[in-house]
């Protein structure tokens, strides 16, 4: 595991891609039978493709979306509330995940 840096994370593409594919793909494993296979592709796909996430300090991530996630989305099979409710959801897995893959969190 590569030893988290604050500043390094300003350009986290370049020194934690492998960590940040490894935190998404965690969550969206987690929730991998317990939702609609099409709404978690397109919410992985269509929005967390585009999403970007940020350290916070004291080991907290946020993670932040792109404008009218739902609408690009696309067509999912379920209403409005439930598709911002699963996206919460995902959203506060991957925050969970990145703490846990840079340890500030235990597995």
């Amino acid at each position: 595991m590569t030893e988290f840096d604050p500043e390094k994370f300003e350009d986290k593409y370049v020194h934690y891609m492998d960590e940040l594919q490894t935190a998404y793909r965690n969550a969206y494993q987690h929730f991998h039978g317990q939702y609609d296979s099409t709404l978690l592709r397109s919410i992985d796909r269509k929005v967390l493709s585009e999403s970007e996430p940020f350290y916070e300090g004291d080991g907290e991530f946020r993670v932040e979306l792109p404008e009218n996630p739902r609408e690009r989305a696309g067509d999912v099979p379920v209403d409005d509330e439930t598709f911002d409710a699963v996206l919460a959801e995902v959203v506060d897995r991957i925050e969970l995940e990145l703490r846990r893959v840079f340890e500030f969190e235990a597995a």
